[in-house]
């Protein structure tokens, strides 16, 4: 299990953009697989991106394809989700989450959670 820990979430204008980070703990972060998932009040969590542990393999929701960019650095043992044109459905408390072998683009399967950091944008 890794440790997980969410940053840089906000308050942004709708249009405007935030890169979230997840920070693990851990010496085994680059064996792997990160996912980004979000949930908005009175609805279900949900899958955003994915990446393998190598970074080579990535997977979006169709909501946020071309929106968003899910990456990672193995050296600093973070993943990030770089987040553009931001809209007022993109409010949702956003989690990362890690397991072990190939990404999966649903939200059972993953290992470990982190605590989440609020996205809030504003119309």
């Amino acid at each position: 299990q890794v440790q997980l820990v969410e940053s840089g979430g906000g308050l942004v204008q709708a249009g405007g953009s935030l890169r979230l980070s997840c920070a693990a703990s851990g010496r085994t972060f680059s064996s792997y697989a990160m996912g980004w998932f979000r949930q908005a009040p009175g609805k279900e969590r949900e899958f955003v991106a994915a990446i393998s542990w190598s970074g080579g393999v990535t997977y979006y929701a169709d909501s946020v394809k071309g929106q968003f960019t899910i990456s990672r650095d193995n050296a600093k043992n973070t993943v990030y989700l770089q987040m553009n044109s931001l809209k007022p459905e993109d409010t949702a408390v956003y989690y990362c989450a890690a397991r072990r072998g190939p990404p999966v683009v649903t939200t059972g399967g993953w290992g470990s959670w982190g605590q989440g950091t609020q996205v809030t944008v504003s119309s």
